[in-house]
């Protein structure tokens, strides 16, 4: 896949034209929902394998190995005079290697011979009959396999209304959190509708995970946890409901979210933690928690100061950093998931965390501040395809921000008021991944379903092979 910033006058039969690739596949992969209008500043999702743009610290040797074809052949197609001077931001022509099929060759002899999967065979060269491919037929090799990736989902959207979210996303999915058992002061839990995700998770090979919480949108739960958490009654049942709850709706695995809790607590909640452990891994269930995103063991502040990383990194099965919602909806606009900001959180987790058990948060909402920013005023929240249509609507020009790389832009609404959208699109994804891969970080969780983002689903798929668990064995 290659990443094109449409500038001013472009067309998309243009742009398409020039990657040689077809515009109805173009508009598919953007999910474009106006193809005859796009924004100068918009990152588009260009579904070709010879392509590719130079990243800071890449070297020619590093692209080729990467696309399974020479430096001489990059060097050849680009016309280059000097391979030690590619720089960042340069776009390469790279002759992906081709196979001409000979008589009594399979698709799935040649996959085996070049060391790439089956299925990126059939979809890189667009094979609509894996069973006909003629003597003659040139074939291209796609890059080799992607490293494997656990990926979960949160998703607030309950009852009937999760199953098409689940449907269409569940093939990029290992894991399906429905958000959230909320703990009541009784130790019990208050009830969701859930099944209908649960089972349509299981339909698609997608491992359901509980999800229990302390907060709510109008309430921070620091006194509910305390509550729960220094009462062993209370704790003991808790977890004889999650269990049963488990075993009754068919999860697989728990994760226990706690936020805002006291500072004074922290011990307690390391204590709940490993009773947790104990008690749901003796019933063949994993655990797993989300932490705020700290970078130091001595953060002030409610969020940070009684998530304990070291410990959590010891006792639990894996931890989701929420790494977002720096761009808070109550505060002033600002990136959501600045990189910058991300990266320090990553380089303190690593520390104390076993990398093997980190998830890098990603969030795949948008936000619409009005300006100037008064407090208490809060932005609204969309996906990255409804600010799209809005930089469209209003003919606003996307900005991009090289430091939190998040692309950005402002608009004169019809009241003459002024607005400042802060969005997720290729170029932040494709960053995003690059640091999960430079981290040698499992997984990625994904915050929350239900967000239309088609450019995320189709990068995080070239990117990496999903873990997909095999619920016969």
């Amino acid at each position: 896949m290659f990443i094109h910033v449409v500038m001013p006058g472009e067309t998309l039969w243009q742009i398409a034209n020039r990657y040689g690739v077809s515009v109805a596949e173009t508009v598919a992969v953007n999910g474009l929902q106006n193809p005859n209008r796009l924004v100068i500043g918009q990152a588009l999702v260009i579904p070709s394998e010879d392509f590719y743009t130079v990243q800071p610290g890449n070297t020619l040797w590093k692209i080729a190995q990467t696309y399974g074809t020479t430096v001489r052949e990059i060097v050849q197609a680009n016309q280059i005079t000097d391979p030690d001077s590619i720089r960042p931001g340069m776009i390469l022509y790279v002759p992906a290697p081709r196979h001409r099929v000979q008589p009594g060759e399979t698709l799935g002899g040649i996959a085996q011979m070049y060391g790439v999967s089956l299925q990126s065979l059939i979809t890189v060269n667009r094979i609509t009959d894996p069973d006909r491919i003629l003597p003659g037929t040139v074939l291209v090799i796609p890059r080799r396999a992607r490293p494997p990736l656990n990926v979960n989902g949160y998703l607030y959207t309950l009852g009937e209304d999760a199953v098409p979210i689940v449907r269409e996303d569940g093939r990029f999915l290992t894991y399906l959190s429905p958000f959230a058992y909320l703990i009541k002061e009784d130790g019990t839990l208050q009830p969701i509708d859930d099944e209908p995700a649960v089972q349509a998770a299981l339909t698609e090979r997608v491992v359901p995970m509980m999800s229990i919480t302390n907060f709510t949108s109008t309430s921070q739960g620091a006194n509910l946890a305390s509550v729960v958490l220094n009462s062993p009654q209370l704790v003991e049942r808790l977890l004889t409901e999650i269990i049963s709850l488990m075993k009754e709706k068919g999860y697989r695995g728990l994760n226990i979210d706690l936020e805002n809790v006291l500072p004074a607590d922290r011990e307690a909640y390391n204590r709940f933690l490993q009773r947790a452990v104990d008690r749901l891994h003796a019933e063949g269930f994993f655990v797993s928690t989300a932490l705020a995103p700290k970078t130091s063991e001595g953060q002030a502040g409610l969020l940070y100061e009684a998530h304990d990383y070291a410990a959590h990194g010891r006792i639990v099965d894996f931890v989701i950093l929420m790494t977002y919602e720096w761009g808070y909806r109550k505060g002033p606009p600002q990136p959501i998931s600045p990189l910058n900001q991300i990266e320090q959180v990553l380089d303190y987790a690593v520390t104390v965390i076993p990398r093997e058990k980190i998830y890098f948060g990603f969030q795949i909402y948008a936000r619409d501040w009005l300006l100037p920013h008064t407090e208490g005023q809060e932005a609204e929240t969309f996906s990255s395809q409804e600010a799209i249509a809005r930089a469209v609507r209003y003919g606003a020009e996307i900005q991009y921000d090289p430091v939190a790389q998040a692309p950005f832009f402002r608009y004169w609404d019809e009241q003459s008021r002024e607005h400042e959208v802060w969005f997720e699109d290729a170029r932040s994804a494709q960053a995003k991944f690059d640091m999960v891969k430079s981290y040698n970080l499992p997984g990625i969780s994904y915050w929350a379903l239900g967000y239309p983002f088609p450019q995320n689903w189709t990068l995080l798929e070239d990117n990496f092979t999903i873990r997909k668990w095999n619920f016969s064995s």
